[in-house]
């Protein structure tokens, strides 16, 4: 508990004077004001989370959390068999992954974190192991983890941040693995936004609606038995969630401490996303979501949170695929902002100066 409030302490607002130093040259670029959108106020964001009107994004990193949720192979509501999480990391290792050829293109390494995959596997030593347990409990028998596991997990994903400091982190993506974790992150989303699950509730890797029905109550009795409380983010966490989105929360929460921009992934981080709002307000202005997840309800959260995601692109795989899309949307307004010549420079007529 004691690195996650010193953590929390350490955040602070976004720097004013970097972002209008920022915003002041982008009046000056050759190009008309406002032309380059989103972009420009991109920029401004990243210079007032670097505390610096030039920010540079050259060293990039993906962090894919994986853990398990007994909950949906309990009660049959599971898109594909369990060990596929550890399947898939192993994959991942080996640089076979969607989110491997997407971090590749944006430039970022990619770092794999085990939070609680339930399947026993031969982890390599390149995997960071901050497990916290087999996989989070049945939520709809009871809470997912006891809150020491979910200070834990919190914890787990600061210091796997922090640990990456010394390898260079100027931004980073934030995703995950989990067979199931969109039950999880469909009953965060119903507590936060006050709609019914049935609202927030999608087919996640591909369910039938039959399926879906069956997820719905799932998710219903699980917040009921577990009466999570909605003004304390761990004991949501602790009653309603999971390994792996304790991981993302945390490293959000690292990241911000550290004046370091996150790019937030898609559905389930979203629901990290949602969490780590509620440990610290201020860590809000750190957060940019990537891209509108085709999943049911993902609108709701991104309304909640007051943000419009950079991309939609209909992507609902995780991993941190969208996040390195909108990585990439970053670099690419830094670098206009900083390798965009002004008026003056270019020796070009400032036609709003006539």
């Amino acid at each position: 508990m004691d690195l996650l409030n010193k953590t929390l302490n350490g955040i602070k607002p976004l720097d004013p004077g970097a972002m209008e130093k920022a915003r002041e040259r982008q009046f000056k670029l050759t190009k008309p004001p406002g032309s380059l959108g989103r972009l420009e106020e991109l920029s401004i964001t990243i210079a007032g989370i670097q505390r610096n009107p030039l920010p540079s994004l050259e060293k990039k990193a993906i962090f894919t959390f994986a853990g398990d949720h007994h909950v949906v192979f309990e009660e049959n509501i599971a898109s594909a068999p369990m060990e596929i999480t550890a399947q898939q990391v192993l994959n991942f290792v080996s640089g076979g992954g969607a989110v491997n050829a997407l971090a590749n293109h944006c430039g970022a390494r990619l770092v794999i974190v085990d939070m609680g995959v339930a399947t026993p596997y031969d982890r390599p030593s390149i995997v960071k192991d901050k497990r916290v347990g087999n996989g989070a409990a049945n939520i709809s028998r009871g809470p997912a983890m006891t809150r020491e596991d979910a200070i834990m997990a919190l914890e787990g994903g600061i210091s796997s941040v922090l640990e990456e400091l010394e390898n260079g982190l100027d931004i980073i993506g934030v995703g995950e693995m989990g067979i199931g974790n969109t039950t999880p992150a469909s009953a965060i989303y119903s507590l936060y936004t006050g709609l019914d699950p049935a609202e927030v509730t999608g087919p996640g890797a591909g369910i039938d609606e039959e399926t879906i029905k069956r997820k719905v109550e799932v998710i219903r009795r699980a917040i009921d038995i577990n009466n999570p409380r909605r003004d304390d983010a761990i004991d949501v966490l602790s009653k309603i969630g999971g390994f792996e989105i304790g991981g993302m929360a945390g490293a959000m929460i690292g990241a911000a401490s550290k004046g370091i921009p996150v790019v937030v992934d898609g559905f389930i981080s979203t629901a990290a996303a949602l969490l780590a709002e509620q440990l610290n307000s201020d860590i809000s202005g750190y957060l940019i979501l990537s891209h509108h997840s085709a999943e049911r309800g993902y609108g709701h959260a991104a309304g909640f949170m007051k943000q419009k995601p950079l991309l939609d692109l209909g992507l609902r795989l995780g991993e941190g695929t969208g996040a390195a899309l909108g990585i990439s949307l970053c670099d690419a307004a830094v670098r206009a902002l900083k390798e965009i010549r002004t008026f003056d420079q270019a020796g070009v007529t400032d036609v709003t100066e006539l």
